[in-house]
């Protein structure tokens, strides 16, 4: 197992390269027709928002007011607009604004487990948009599963958004302690994981997930 989550350490890593701009023509701000503005953004695989011609692209320049961020990212959809539909394969609308999204691989990335107790029991919540507890699904234990190429880990996000998210590569790391394989060792890094570990509970994973089509794909 520990073999497992060093190679998952270094696929996760060693995949973050994709270049961090687009190459369709655009001005932040234009506006095609009348009372309408658009702009242009990135979303990475740490799930970190940048306008898409920001120059550098970490921490410090990603949005980071929370408020923002869960409006932003309630009103991601798939882009059926008619414009920068293969540049830009996402759009957040508001009101006459239209905010085109270009992501490293899918909008929805989850950061974080957050745990709700109830008086009656316990569940788990997988968090996305960088709001904390503001934006939340709740975690499918049976449903998480990994890319055999890249050992991503994709769980799965609001049907408006392509039904798939992606699990930050941090989070990722941490969670791989708990997949295991029906097969042998040696078709570990072929085969996707077939079993998922919580809470003392072992599921049978569904791997429905790998048959997701995912728009913006790196």
């Amino acid at each position: 197992m520990l073999m497992l989550r060093n190679f998952l350490s270094f696929k996760v890593f060693s995949i973050c390269g994709k270049k961090s701009f687009s190459s369709a023509s655009y001005v932040q701000g234009q506006s095609p027709k009348t009372n309408t503005r658009e702009y242009f953004y990135y979303i990475d695989h740490q799930g970190q928002l940048f306008l898409d011609d920001a120059k550098v692209k970490n921490f410090i320049s990603c949005f980071q007011d929370k408020e923002f961020l869960a409006f932003f990212f309630r009103r991601i959809r798939i882009n059926n607009t008619g414009r920068y539909e293969n540049e830009f394969p996402y759009v957040s609308r508001c009101g006459r604004e239209k905010n085109y999204i270009r992501c490293d691989d899918v909008p929805i990335v989850y950061t974080h487990i957050l745990d709700k107790e109830t008086s009656s029991k316990k569940s788990y919540h997988l968090s996305y948009g960088n709001t904390g507890d503001i934006l939340t699904v709740p975690f499918e234990p049976e449903k998480i599963c990994m890319l055999p190429e890249s050992c991503r880990v994709y769980h799965p996000a609001p049907e408006r958004t392509g039904g798939i998210g992606l699990v930050k590569s941090k989070l990722a790391i941490q969670l791989s302690q708990y997949f295991s394989y029906d097969h042998q060792t040696d078709k570990e890094f072929v085969l996707p994981p077939t079993k998922f570990t919580w809470q003392g509970k072992t599921y049978d994973l569904t791997n429905d997930l790998l048959h997701i089509p995912r728009i913006g794909k790196f």
